[in-house]
């Protein structure tokens, strides 16, 4: 440096050489001098500042502790810029940058309010001698010039010994021992020699001489044996080690005497200590039960038993499920299908068991029964009746309990009773085998002066049936002679016309009356009589006879005897005692029913046979409850099922028209267990025929029996004076809805001329 320069130099740098005595610090040898260096002038940016330190001294001060603090406050000027310190924010930390470390909170010494977050402020000035916080730090931008603080340092390689660190402090320096050395002279520690311990030995390193200051033992036990302390013991720099040594104790197992090993038994031996090394524990379970796991287990050298404490868990039965179509209970006093559960088997309604009620599971996991078959009871079989068929489904076998069975009739007949029923529990038929029967074509009667003869391979005028017309000797046949019954219930032609016969003249039977029509003329062909008797007798044959093609009746005339009532029966689950002045069941009669024991009569004990043949009182019953009674509707009749009795639960009804009628409403009705019928009974409405009107000249006089122009209505045509009937007069409309003649037309009569 040249002289003008060094000059220069000493007129702005003011150096302050302050030996200064404090009291004693116990991290520090004694009091000394410390020197500090400062300028104002120029005034300097944070980086020029640091770097005419670095040249002229050692460093920026960077403050470590408040004593520096206060010195610096004490020692230093005031100036209006203040002074920056060697403090800078690295990578947004605080950081002494001399070491380049982070300063901790507790020395970081901020005016109120500091550090603010404003952009570019990273340096850090101390306030000197201000009048608020005096000595604390503010962070400012480091492009501002402010007032610079150095430090020199006192530290020489020779200054301290090898086992010591120089350490700077204000003024001079003072020698820190490292750890392990103590003294003016920095000499080594020794710690006191360590005995192995009982049932263990060490092993140790020393790296400055037998038992000194970084000595380390390393502690092992025998096998069995665990260690209880530090493993590892380090000689400290106070002479001390850093623990006790360390115990070899018996390795522990968990204790057992609190397990909860039910249902068995367990009995330990303990050659060292309890539930120590070496210890062993044997398991029995009582009857009934298995060892789940180890029978034996020990405490090895490890401090764990060599097995988990078994269990004794209940012999297991295997699984069963309740048979098909039964119910299973069990009782299980322990645990399910286990030792003890008893199991009691019953069957469903309808099915019979075949086998043992009840198993049990033994203490050799076997069922003591076989679990038993619920076997499905049988009804009586059945067959597919004639010109019907049959089909069934059998759940449970065939016709067994559950089976239902639907019959068909071929085509041309009728089902007479129920379409479909079931096999009940009880092992009987819902309802009885109906039958097929021919469906029936309208009554024919002999034409005028003839005569039909008719084959009935199913019943008279059914389908099948086969009718001749053949007129008497000196008629001619008007019309088709054969007509057959097709399979729709219609003849396939109307029957023809004949002229007729006279028969002979018939009497009265005894107590009887004889009423006759006589279309062709008294007891001629065509003419039919009707026998009626007195009152209290009934008819002993056929009450209508007709004067046949051949000129004979044909039926006898019928005897009037007392009239009987129908016969009766017992009613089910009663009985029946009758008194019979007349005969049995007849005029007269009185009938007394009783029910057996366990059953109520539902009705009218009594009843008698009354002089118009009927019974005064319906037979009582003795079961179900009853429906209102059913009367089959005008021109109707009424078919019911008596599963349980007429007109009771289960009785099922259907109501069919006769020829000629049609049906209004629902056909089947049922009476239901709350005694009432499901639905009501149709009516049978009679089948009309088309509109007539009168001919031209001609009237029409109608009768009506069933509602104008349906059937049964006949009408009449007569003509005017001088026209004449060009046809037949009457017509008829039938039971398929049409008439079975034409109306006649009324023609002018023709006068007859004979010349001579």
């Amino acid at each position: 440096m040249s002289a003008d320069m060094r000059l220069n130099v000493h007129h702005r740098l003011l150096i302050a050489a302050l030996v200064v005595f404090a009291q004693q610090l116990s991290s520090r040898g004694g009091a000394q001098a410390w020197t500090y260096n400062y300028s104002t002038s120029p005034s300097r940016r944070w980086l020029e500042a640091r770097q005419w330190c670095q040249e002229h001294f050692t460093d920026m001060v960077a403050i470590h502790n408040q004593e520096e603090t206060d010195f610096l406050n004490e020692l230093l000027p005031r100036n209006s810029k203040y002074y920056w310190i060697g403090i800078r924010k690295v990578a947004g930390v605080w950081t002494w940058v001399e070491t380049n470390e982070n300063v901790p909170e507790e020395a970081q010494n901020w005016a109120t309010s500091e550090p603010d977050r404003i952009a570019g402020q990273d340096c850090v000035e101390i306030y000197i001698k201000r009048d608020k916080d005096a000595a604390k730090w503010n962070n400012e931008k480091c492009q501002q010039r402010k007032g610079t603080v150095c430090y020199s340092a006192s530290c020489r390689q020779d200054s301290c010994s090898a086992h010591a660190d120089c350490v700077e402090t204000i003024g001079n320096y003072t020698c820190k021992c490292h750890p392990g050395f103590s003294g003016p002279s920095c000499e080594d520690i020794a710690c006191n020699p360590l005995a192995d311990p009982a049932h263990g030995s060490q092993l140790c390193f020393h790296p400055f001489g037998s038992n000194r200051f970084n000595s380390s033992c390393l502690f092992s036990c025998e096998r069995g044996f665990r260690l209880v302390g530090e493993s590892q013991l380090f000689c400290q720099a106070s002479g001390h080690w850093n623990q006790p040594v360390p115990l070899c104790q018996a390795e522990q197992c968990p204790d057992l005497s609190h397990t909860n090993f039910s249902s068995g038994t367990m009995t330990c031996r303990h050659p060292v200590g309890p539930h120590s090394y070496n210890s062993t524990c044997e398991f029995r379970c009582d009857e009934g039960f298995d060892l789940i796991g180890e029978d034996r287990i020990r405490c090895d050298h490890s401090g764990q038993w060599t097995a988990s404490v078994p269990a004794c868990t209940v012999v297991q039965c295997s699984s069963i499920k309740a048979p098909l179509h039964a119910h299973m209970q069990c009782k299980d006093p322990i645990k399910e299908y286990s030792y003890g559960s008893m199991c009691t088997v019953q069957c469903e309604d309808g099915f019979d068991l075949i086998g043992a009620n009840m198993t049990e599971c033994s203490s050799q996991a076997n069922w003591s029964h076989a679990l038993p078959d619920c076997k499905a009871k049988r009804c009586n079989p059945i067959k597919s009746p004639p010109h019907g068929s049959l089909s069934c489904s059998d759940p449970n076998g065939s016709f067994s309990f559950g089976s239902r069975c639907t019959e068909a009739c071929d085509e041309g007949f009728l089902l007479n009773g129920t379409s479909s029923f079931e096999c009940t529990s009880l092992g009987v038929w819902s309802a009885d085998m109906p039958s097929c029967l021919a469906k029936r074509c309208p009554p024919l009667n002999s034409t005028a002066h003839g005569s039909f003869i008719c084959s009935d391979p199913h019943g008279n005028f059914s389908f099948g049936s086969r009718c001749t017309t053949t007129c008497e000797e000196g008629f001619i046949l008007n019309g088709t002679a054969e007509t057959e019954c097709t399979s729709s219930g219609t003849w396939s032609t109307d029957v023809p016309h004949c002229l007729a016969k006279t028969c002979h003249i018939l009497q009265s039977p005894p107590h009887g009356s004889l009423i006759c029509s006589k279309p062709h003329g008294e007891f001629s062909f065509g003419s039919q009589c009707t026998t009626t008797c007195e009152e209290g007798f009934i008819l002993n044959g056929t009450a209508d006879t007709e004067c046949t093609s051949l000129g004979t009746w044909s039926t006898e005339i019928p005897h009037c005897l007392a009239k009987r009532c129908p016969t009766l029966k017992s009613p089910p689950h009663g009985s029946l005692n009758c008194s019979k002045p007349h005969g049995e069941f007849s005029f007269g009669s009185q009938c007394t029913t009783t029910c057996e024991e366990g059953f109520l009569l539902n009705g009218t004990a009594d009843t008698e046979c009354t002089s118009a043949g009927t019974w005064n009182e319906d037979i009582p019953q003795c079961t179900a409850k009853r429906c209102a009674t059913l009367k089959s509707p005008p021109h109707g009749s009424l078919i019911c099922s008596k599963p349980h009795g007429e007109f009771s639960f289960g009785s099922q009804c259907t109501t069919t028209c006769e020829e000629g009628f049609l049906l209004n409403g629902t056909s089947d009705t049922e009476c239901t267990s709350a005694g009432k019928w499901s639905t009501d009974i149709p009516q049978c409405l009679a089948k009309a025929c088309p509109a007539l009107s009168s001919p031209s000249h001609g009237s029409l006089f109608c009768s009506d029996p069933h509602g104008e122009f349906s059937f049964g209505s006949q009408c009449t045509t007569t003509c005017e004076e001088g026209f004449v009937l060009n046809g037949i007069a009457k017509t008829e409309c039938t039971s398929l809805g049409t008439w079975n003649i034409d109306i006649p037309r009324c023609s002018g009569k023709t006068n007859l001329y004979i010349i001579v």
